[in-house]
Parts: C-alpha cells; structure tokens; sequence
C-alpha cells in the first residue's frame, strides 16, 4: 500500500519535477533530465511506455504487446534521478502544487515544483460512449489485443456457420475513419485476409473477406494534401479495400452500422467486426489545468498552451505532446519529442538562475508525416516533398524503428518485419479463450439487461 503524505510546504533539498504520462513526451523529458539536479516522479496509469503508432501491427498479428510497449520502470531502472510511480491521476492543485494519484481505491500525494502534464489523448465516440462496446477503438494495448481477438474471431465463427447471411456478416469488416490509422487498419485487415491466412482454412475463402473504409470526410488522409490522399486510396482499393467516403455513422451494434451519406439517406451495413479510427480527444485532466490557470482548450480537449508551454499563471507547470494545442504542431510523436526536450532545457536553465519570464518561444522542427498503406507502400511528406511507394514505405520503417525503445526491441522488431514483409508470416496470431468468449458474454449480459428494461416499462 502506498503512504498518504500530508501536504506541507516543507523545502526539499532538490527541485521536485513530477510528470504525468508515461508516452512520447513523459519519456523523453524524464530521460533528458537525467544528469540534472532534480528529482523525478513519473505518474502513469499503465506501467509501460506505448509506441502508439503501432498498435495497428500488435491488432493484426505483426508484433507483441512487449515490443511496443515496454515496462518504463526497466527503461529508467539506471537513472537514479527518476521514480515511477503507477496510479491514476485525479487531482491536480496548481496553487498548492501537489496531485493526488490512486491505484487500486488508494490515493496518493506527490508534492511538486515543477509539473509535466503528459498524459497524452483518449478515443473519441463524439458522445456516443456506446459505440465503444461494439466497435473498439486503436489507443491502447487493451484496444489492440481486443481488436486482434474480435478480427481472427470473424475468420474462426465463419468457418463454423453454414448460414450465407452470417458468414457473410463475419467476413465484412469495417474500419471508421480515413485518417492515418484507419488507413493503416484497413490495409493491414486486407493484407492479413488476403495473403496470411489465404488457404488456412477449408469452409471459408479468406481472400473473400470485405474490408470497408469508412469516413464523413470526402477524402482519403485529408490532412496530408490530395495527391498523397489518392495515393494512399489507389494503394488500398487495388488491394480490395472499399471505400466509403461522405459516409457519416449515426449507430452501432452488435451487427452492423447504420451510416447517413452526404445526402441524408440511411443505410445499414451488416459487419461482426468494427474498428473505430475516427477521432480523439484529449485527456479531462486538461479541465482541471483550465479551470485553475484560465488556458483555453480546443474542440479535443487539448490545453492553449503559452509561447513557452506553459500555462498562463503558472511558468512552473508545462503542458506537451498531444495533450497540448500549438499552433503549427501536429499531434504526431515527434512534437511530443522536441516539446521534451524544449521542457527539459527550460528546467536546467531556470535551475542555473534563468529568468523564466524570459524564455525563448518553443520551435517545432516538422520532419514530415508518414503513414504506411501495406508492405512496400506507404506515403510521405516531408517538407514540401511528397512521396510515396516504396521510397515512402522503407523511410516509414526506418523513422519507426529509431524511435523504438531499447537496442533489443529494435532487433526483434526487424526480425518480426523481415519476416512478415517478405514472406506470409506473422507470429502473433494468438488469440487467448478470455479474448474469443469474453466479448460474446458480455453482449449476451448486455442485450439480456435491455430485455429486462424493456419488460419492466
């Protein structure tokens, strides 16, 4: 169990840095200060370092769990400086400058000088919390291996159905948003359909399998430019991909959806398997940050931040990564990354006497976006260059594997893409009992409670 410490404002003998989120600018801004005085305490409410991006490769068999998210304790095991602490965080005091964290029904303080706020941006169901149930979304390790489950569960119930309406049904799936990780879902489906599993089964044809992208939008990757959207399109319906653009979903069960196009007619798709990729939001802790510093937030939740990335008041607490609105910043890692690095640069000079008032403005280098289409495809801008193809596909690979952590993740992660890209293989197409049963109890719990609703009135 974990002590409750009183509040006080009793000096410590070093500066007290507490960062909250374990992501992309957690990480990097605890690892950069890790030859300065202070003393570090990361909250995190997962105990691993996610490399989100990824998570599409653990959802369709490509890579583990462990290989994108490894335990951050054993990442900071040799940094001195630095504690990990696990716990979800609930409070923030910006006057008193203390959080409350709690893991398991108990709560925690943690007293601070400086505050990182980290922690990062959630799924968003645009108010239909209930979607969530029926089609997953692509945040978490939870998602992914939820996702991997309710995927080559389809393939498995098609082969024990003789019903054409039912196989059919489970070999339709549907990825919402053509953003950059509906595109590299669908694309992955359709690969896994197609060449993984082709043959393996003797009931059902796999390369038969639907995959239908679906967006409100009107085109393919909008905010990355036409050219590289109809790229990205092209790629995908030569590989069988369907793609429904100007398609607004209005609902979800357990069967299908229920999509409204650009003329306001409603029309269903039957689909067993759902994957939400259509938006975000950021965590609710930026209300507590607003509320207490007057920051403004953006439509997602995320927080104004100053020049400075700090809130207004308040020069001793920062706001990075996706949590955080700059203009001109997207909400990639890499923002994330040099949003650290800018933090952890501030907080050594102001510890040898810097005028915080004083800061230079944070400057975001853009080193370009990627997303990847299929093996040997992907589509890249950089700069004013736009590329895409194999060029695109192999500067993908390599960006992604410098920003995996540790020397051994990144050996085993080329041996898992080796694999899987010049051949059929994927090895992680294990699939547990509690992940193929657990989803159809809890929808059977689910429509057997709203039958007893609808009896009682």
């Amino acid at each position: 169990m974990i002590s409750s410490p009183t509040v006080t404002a009793t000096s410590q003998p070093r500066h007290r840095v507490v960062v909250v989120g374990s992501g992309f600018g957690g990480l990097s801004v605890a690892k950069a200060l890790k030859h300065v005085p202070v003393d570090i305490k990361m909250i995190a409410r997962t105990q691993h370092h996610l490399f989100q991006p990824l998570l599409y490769q653990v959802a369709t068999g490509i890579m583990s769990e462990g290989e994108v998210a490894p335990a951050t304790r054993l990442i900071l095991r040799k940094q001195p400086n630095a504690q990990v602490l696990l716990g979800d965080v609930v409070r923030i005091d910006l006057d008193g400058r203390y959080v409350i964290a709690e893991l398991l029904g108990h709560c925690y303080t943690i007293e601070y000088d400086t505050l990182i706020m980290a922690a990062g941006v959630e799924q968003s169901y645009f108010g239909n919390e209930h979607f969530a149930q029926y089609a997953p979304g692509i945040k978490t390790i939870d998602d992914a291996l939820e996702l991997r489950g309710r995927i080559l569960g389809a393939f498995e119930q098609a082969e024990c159905t003789s019903d054409p309406r039912t196989r059919e049904k489970l070999l339709t799936f549907t990825v919402v948003g053509a953003g950059p990780a509906g595109v590299e879902m669908a694309g992955q489906i359709a690969e896994l359909a197609r060449n993984t599993l082709k043959g393996s089964f003797r009931d059902i044809d796999s390369t038969r399998a639907r995959v239908i992208l679906l967006d409100a939008a009107s085109a393919v990757l909008a905010p990355m430019g036409q050219k590289l959207g109809r790229k990205a399109r092209a790629r995908l319906e030569k590989m069988g991909v369907e793609i429904q653009l100007g398609a607004m979903v209005t609902d979800v069960d357990r069967n299908g959806l229920t999509i409204k196009d650009s003329h306001g007619i409603l029309r269903r798709i039957e689909s067993a398997c759902k994957v939400w990729a259509a938006g975000v939001s950021a965590s609710p802790l930026g209300n507590q940050i607003g509320e207490q510093s007057g920051a403004q937030l953006d439509r997602a939740g995320r927080v104004k931040v100053l020049p400075d990335l700090t809130v207004p008041a308040h020069p001793n607490v920062f706001v990075i990564g996706d949590m955080a609105f700059v203009e001109g910043v997207p909400a990639v890692a890499e923002g994330a990354i040099q949003g650290a690095k800018y933090v952890a640069h501030a907080i050594n000079a102001a510890l040898r006497g810097a005028d915080p008032t004083r800061r230079k403005p944070f400057r975001y280098f853009d080193k370009g976006s990627m997303v990847t289409v299929s093996r040997f495809s992907a589509v890249a801008r950089i700069g004013p260059l736009e590329v895409g193809g194999l060029i695109a596909w192999l500067a993908w690979l390599l960006l992604h594997l410098g920003h995996l952590v540790g020397f051994q993740t990144k050996v085993i992660t080329s041996i898992s893409w080796t694999l899987t890209f010049l051949s059929t293989y994927r090895g992680q197409l294990t699939i547990t009992e509690q992940q193929a049963y657990a989803r159809t109890r809890l929808e059977h719990r689910g429509q057997t409670a709203a039958a007893d609703e609808g009896d009682a009135q």
